[in-house]
């Protein structure tokens, strides 16, 4: 329930009647440019009226009048009321609540709230000590909710996301070998790559996404404030992507454990002795997903750094030199034992079946990823892809300086008007359009001590205002004696003395 909706009814009722009959005024038949927009209600509660409203009777009551306002202000509280405000809206609206005080009385809130922010200043430190996070001002807030906050959730969505997916596609690989095992607790991979995948070979990458992880910069972040609103209605991470991500693991492990079974069921090596025996099967199942989740992983990341690179291929590098150490014929010479997985890594990777295998399997699981990313970035980008394509090609910016730019054409350009200024008496275009106008030369010479002209008088050095009325445009017309309503313009010419 919303009073925007009640108030907009009333509203578009068009011109209504009061209940005495007379019309009713309503802000439809105003003009829409002058209403103002209407932005929601506030709610302002003292501490004598808090008291009351907190109250087993009406503490529902105001709990629903407060959601249904913009901004809520509780002003003269004690410590004790700033919590029950806090647990109120806990435990009856299960929203997310952060607590921000900078004094001892705004402990209790603080320890209340799901996260708690403390500003340390003048009145101590007893906030900041009881707190989650703490700054110096408040305006801090903004770019801990905006970038911070908002790529926390992020990094932690698609860490839970990817963490399912692996161990997932790991797992059930052996649930698939109980079917050709007869169920006989006969383990896939080797003990040592059990005990150390989720240790070495798929953690380092993952960590790196979790904690460097971002998909647009913080300047930009603080710029789009509605990016935030993903966090808030659990777009990253929800039931539904759950489920996808259990989904995608089941089928990765349906993929990394058949493809390789159908390739060296019936293969053989260059020496001639078969290939699907249970080691060199393991070795190769393991060394496929190892590959297989890295490179999962470097598809849902969007900030590469040189430290991810270096996590990331490293990695898969390290994966082929712990084998490599691990089953060559140093170890049974040290330790002197018998183990059967010597000399597996040398005879697996000297096949060109593993490499085809594994070309083959990485191709089918991460092609259909790759181009359902470009499909929904393509064809259903959300906010996020917006603002990241936004990022990469400045279109913004773009659009912003080629208005200015044509801001500046539209200011530069001058309409075509004539060189006449505007007038309050009758201009010379009649007369000139005419072409009647015929300029005759006058000649006079002047000399160092007079002038002399026959139509014109002697002037003065010290009749300046006498001069130029005799010399303006109306004195130096006459009648033409043909047609007298038109003048002729009599032009003046000066020589110079010979």
């Amino acid at each position: 329930m919303k009073f925007d909706q009640y108030r907009k009814d009333g509203a578009s009722g068009g011109k209504g009647q009061r209940q005495n009959g007379h019309a009713a005024v309503t802000t439809a038949d105003a003009n829409p440019q002058e209403r103002e927009l209407f932005e929601g209600f506030g709610l302002l509660v003292t501490g004598q009226a808090l008291a009351y409203a907190l109250n087993e009777k009406l503490k529902m009551q105001f709990l629903e009048l407060g959601t249904m306002c913009k901004a809520v202000v509780c002003c003269r509280v004690t410590p004790l009321q700033k919590a029950q405000v806090v647990e109120l809206v806990m435990q009856n609206e299960k929203k997310i609540t952060l607590a921000i005080g900078d004094g001892a009385n705004d402990v209790s809130m603080i320890q209340k709230a799901h996260i708690g922010v403390g500003i340390s200043g003048q009145e101590g430190r007893q906030a900041v000590l009881a707190s989650d996070y703490s700054f110096g001002q408040f305006r801090f807030l903004e770019r801990l909710l905006l970038v911070h906050g908002r790529w926390s959730y992020l990094r932690i969505s698609k860490f839970l996301r990817y963490f399912f997916y692996k161990n997932f596609a790991f797992t059930l690989c052996h649930f698939w070998f109980g079917f050709f095992s007869g169920f006989s607790a006969q383990t896939l991979y080797d003990p040592f790559f059990v005990a150390t995948y989720n240790v070495f070979f798929s953690s380092l990458p993952v960590l790196a996404l979790g904690v460097f992880d971002q998909d647009v910069s913080a300047d930009h972040s603080l710029s789009k404030p509605h990016l935030y609103t993903p966090g808030q209605n659990n777009e990253f991470f929800n039931k539904k992507i759950f489920a996808e991500s259990v989904i995608h693991g089941i089928l990765t492990s349906c993929i990394i454990f058949f493809v390789p079974y159908l390739s060296v069921s019936n293969s053989t090596r260059p020496g001639g002795m078969t290939q699907a025996d249970l080691q060199s099967f393991g070795f190769i199942v393991a060394t496929v997903m190892a590959i297989i989740v890295n490179l999962e992983n470097a598809l849902e990341t969007w900030y590469w750094t040189g430290l991810y690179h270096f996590v990331l291929w490293g990695t898969i590098v390290v994966h082929f030199l712990f084998h490599f150490a691990l089953y060559s014929t140093i170890i049974w010479k040290i330790f002197n034992t018998n183990y059967a997985y010597v000399g597996v890594a040398q005879a697996v990777l000297s096949t060109g079946n593993f490499w085809f295998t594994l070309f083959l399997t990485c191709a089918i699981l991460l092609l259909p990823v790759f181009c359902r990313e470009f499909f929904r970035m393509r064809f259903m980008p959300n906010k996020t892809d917006r603002a990241r394509l936004n990022q990469k090609f400045r279109t913004e910016e773009k659009a912003a300086f080629v208005a200015h730019i044509q801001h500046k054409l539209r200011q530069s350009k001058r309409s075509i008007r004539s060189g006449y200024a505007f007038s309050q008496q009758a201009g010379w275009g009649p007369l000139i359009t005419s072409g009647r106008m015929q300029s005759k030369s006058i000649t006079y010479t002047r000399q160092p001590t007079q002038t002399t002209n026959t139509t014109m008088p002697k002037y003065h050095k010290n009749r300046k205002t006498h001069t130029l009325n005799e010399l303006s445009p109306k004195n130096l017309l006459r009648q033409d004696k043909n047609n007298p309503s038109n003048p002729e313009l009599v032009r003046v010419t000066h020589l110079r003395p010979s």
